[in-house]
């Protein structure tokens, strides 16, 4: 085993220092108060803010200050508090793939899509950030097609930054570190420029550790990482009824190499790998967004630009050995555009059809174009495939996509206690590939595919909600889901094409609230009938290469249950429960197999957590602050094949601080027990001895954090 780096000398006493600090605080001010009852939540999982506990979807609402208090840095630390939600996430973090519910896809075109403040991400590579000013995160499963279109057959991730305050500045300073020679700053401050006109917000950091892996060969860490990012934001209201909001967030970020290594060797050696070439994965982000509201007396509209442009280039060992086989270096690189135009009716005036009927409505229409560019060239050494080193250009490919989506819905409601919804939305996209595969020199002929296609679906949605008591609603929903076809970059011969995909997903479930607001439950069943799947699979001709395909179907089953209360002054107790059984439909094929009644890779059978905080006043000015939790994947299969897989694991996190008005010192730890385990591998045939290659989870990993606020 790897042996964990110790925290540097006397860093255990930092904790102890700063609640020095802060206990002659009191002087100055008191602490606030405990809270007795639940933060309030809004969430916009059908587009404009409402009260997750009165909306007919399974949403889970990470907010600010538990993102503060469990030192959440990316979307994926969030995930562990939603029901049914796993990320295929390698070391580099390029490459952090959500799943809901066994629903997912390749990174081209995801099952699950994040929005980033508005904006979606028309690609996975861009979706894990460091996350800095952040207000909260949200997990929505189900298919929402009916209002998000294409990638969301799944669920989305909306990621809202926090608003930038117009009456007063507040900010805040960060740095955690710990063992692996983890450092990190978080610095934030935001506040008026022009009293109730325009307000200004800025965060800026950067993170680095050491790597969990060591290369036997030359004794170095492959898999480090490091990232410099920032926010800016520009908040002008003109006059009452309008805003206008203008972000820009960029990310500089240099990993290491991927800690891929034979799945057999990772479980008995772990944290080991052998490489006589150490790569790296770089990536850079640029995405400008612009936000325009009015709230009107009947009507609200909202606008919403974002414009996105990433590049990432990285080098592997693609033979992941000791033995001077073949590399691996790949350049890519994405520019996006999205524009959406929303009316509704007001928000506080809903259409009276009658004395008892009211009507709330939405429409919109939704616009983008995304031009996307692949050099990847895999290197051999003589003798591997010719007597001679050939380079092989798998792919050499631009893939040119723009489409409109055109959405509406209208929820009835009868005496304050029946809502029925009904919505659809249209979808229409124009796809262009420019696709070559060739070998320098030429020992084969080139692979080249110049053609278009179009796809376009219709997606309705039906809901019914019945409150008996205003704290306690019943609900359920059928939705269509929808996943545009397109071209594989790369693929053997004949499969550069796939096509659309489709689900309908049937869900039930209650969802109440009571104590005086100390406490929220939800139940939900459903059920997902897929057609057409697409599936991320591994090309047999390449390696570590992969292509998407479309198997005949499949079909998940499943249960989710979320608890949170604050059961006294300070004490808080959280939870939730996924269950599924997702299994393929007769006839389904994948990598050539039929997989009729296997598990669905990368569907864990279930997910759990379950966590308590408690704070306690211990000074004047100071609380003293403890929060542990644990999280439980079950079993899942690492292909359709179910060839391999990895058995049920649970992991605990621990943190316990001193918090003052102004101060807070804690110590943390993640993975507390260490568990050993190998979440993400996939098939590699030949020089790998298991037939697979993964990466393990990260280890145990602990330190201080510190902070100021204003």
């Amino acid at each position: 085993m790897c042996p964990l780096r110790r925290l540097p000398g006397r860093a255990g006493s930092v904790l102890v220092a700063i609640a020095v600090m802060i206990a002659p605080a009191g002087a100055l001010a008191q602490p606030p108060p405990l809270r007795t009852t639940l933060p309030p939540i809004t969430v916009t999982a059908q587009k404009g803010a409402e009260d997750p506990q009165q909306v007919p979807i399974s949403v889970t609402a990470v907010a600010g200050e538990t993102l503060e208090l469990d030192g959440v840095r990316t979307v994926s630390d969030a995930a562990l508090f939603a029901p049914n939600t796993f990320f295929n996430e390698f070391t580099a973090r390029k490459l952090s793939n959500p799943r809901f519910r066994g629903v997912g896809s390749s990174p081209g075109n995801p099952g699950v899509t994040t929005y980033i403040d508005g904006v979606p991400q028309l690609n996975a590579n861009s979706s894990s950030l460091e996350l800095i000013d952040v207000d909260q995160i949200d997990f929505v499963r189900g298919p929402l097609s009916a209002l998000y279109g294409r990638n969301a057959l799944g669920g989305v991730i909306n990621i809202s930054s926090s608003r930038p305050s117009l009456k007063s500045w507040t900010g805040s300073v960060v740095a955690p570190f710990g063992n692996f020679g983890a450092a990190d700053i978080r610095a934030t401050a935001s506040g008026p420029v022009l009293a109730d006109k325009v307000a200004l917000g800025v965060g800026l950091g950067y993170t680095r550790r050491d790597g969990y892996t060591t290369n036997d060969v030359t004794g170095h860490d492959l898999d480090s990482r490091s990232a410099g990012f920032g926010k800016a934001q520009l908040l002008w209201r003109p006059a009452t009824r309008w805003e206008a909001r203008a972000l820009l967030t960029v990310e500089r970020a240099r990993d290491g190499d991927y800690a891929l290594n034979d799945v057999g060797a990772l479980r008995a050696n772990a944290f080991h790998a052998s490489r006589n070439v150490e790569g790296y994965t770089h990536r850079d982000i640029v995405a400008p967004t612009v936000h325009v509201t009015r709230s009107g007396d009947r009507i609200d509209f909202s606008a919403a630009t974002g414009f996105l442009k990433w590049k990432t280039t990285d080098l592997t060992d693609l033979d992941y050995t000791a033995a001077p086989i073949a590399t691996r270096s790949n350049a890519e690189e994405d520019f996006q555009f999205t524009e959406e135009l929303r009316v509704s009716s007001a928000k506080t005036a809903p259409i009276a059809l009658s004395n008892r009927v009211a009507l709330k409505w939405q429409a919109g229409v939704f616009l983008f174009t995304q031009n996307y560019t692949q050099d990847a060239v895999n290197s051999y050494s003589p003798f591997v495939v010719a007597s001679f080193a050939v380079s092989q250009h798998t792919p050499q490919s631009a893939l040119d996509d723009r489409g409109v989506g055109v959405y509406g819905q209208g929820t009835f409601t009868f005496s304050n206690k029946l809502d029925l919804i009904v919505g659809a939305r249209g979808d229409r996209e124009h796809k262009e590939a420019d696709l070559q595969t060739f070998y320098s020199p030429a020992i084969a002929p080139p692979q080249v595919v110049n053609e278009s296609r179009d796809f376009s679906d219709v997606s309705p949605q039906f809901a019914v909600a019945y409150r008996a008591v205003p704290a306690a609603m019943v609900y359920a929903t059928a939705t269509r889901g929808f996943k545009a076809g397109g071209f594989n970059p790369a693929s053997p011969a004949g499969a550069e094409r796939y096509g659309e995909e489709h689900s309908w997903n049937y869900e039930g479930g209650v969802k109440s609230s009571g104590l005086n607001g100390r406490l929220t439950a939800s139940v939900a069943v459903f059920r997902i009938d897929w057609r057409d799947l697409q599936l991320n699979e591994p090309n047999p001709q390449v390696p570590a290469q992969f292509f998407i395909a479309n198997a005949a179907g499949a079909t998940n089953t499943g249960v989710e249950l979320e608890l949170a209360a604050r059961t006294t002054q300070g004490v808080e107790v959280f939870g939730g429960v996924g269950l599924t059984h997702a299994r393929f439909n007769a006839g389904s094929v994948s990598e050539g197999v039929n997989v009729s009644g296997n598990k669905l890779s990368n569907a864990p059978s279930h997910t759990a957590d379950i966590g308590v905080q408690v704070s306690r006043p211990i000074w004047r000015a100071a609380s003293l602050t403890v929060r542990a939790e644990v999280v439980r994947y079950g079993d899942y299969q690492y292909d359709d094949a179910n060839t391999l897989g990895q058995t049920a694991y649970s992991l605990a996190n621990l943190r316990v601080g001193v918090r003052g008005k102004r101060l807070f010192g804690e110590g943390w730890m993640r993975n507390a027990f260490d568990t050993r385990y190998v979440p993400i591998a996939f098939p590699y045939p030949g020089l790998a001895p298991s037939g697979f290659i993964g990466e393990n989870g990260a280890p145990r990993t602990f330190g201080l954090r510190a902070g100021l606020t204003f």
